[in-house]
């Protein structure tokens, strides 16, 4: 069984930074937009730049779903986090929703983790 692959915009720093961090304290594999294969394109939806994915052996998860599928190969405390979380009504709507918000903003957010960086 492969690693699950986080596919994100290397374009964006926040989006490079989120990759990293996923690497270095998940078990996830991180592939940029430019360096996918034609296997690899022809699994994601059709819009597929506009969001993060995690592509695993046998599906494909996008958004919120592939930000949630790398943080709980990070740490036990997100699995326990979500599956209390996937059973409120309207979370995965919720969770889209946020996902999308903090896409909107990735401009500020690489400030932000850049400072963090100095």
């Amino acid at each position: 069984m492969a690693r699950p692959r986080m596919v994100y915009d290397d374009d964006c720093g926040f989006c490079t930074w989120c990759a990293r961090q996923g690497v270095r304290y998940g078990d996830v594999e991180a592939v940029a937009f430019s360096a996918l294969s034609p296997d690899q394109r022809a699994r994601l939806p059709e819009e597929w730049q506009t969001a993060t994915h995690l592509l695993t052996d046998d599906a494909v998860y996008s958004g919120g779903a592939a930000v949630q599928g790398v943080l709980v190969r990070m740490s036990v405390l997100f699995v326990a986090l979500f599956w209390l979380l996937e059973k409120v009504p309207g979370y995965d709507r919720f969770r889209e929703r946020l996902y999308r918000w903090a896409a909107d903003r990735r401009d500020w957010w690489a400030k932000i983790v850049r400072r963090e960086q100095l």
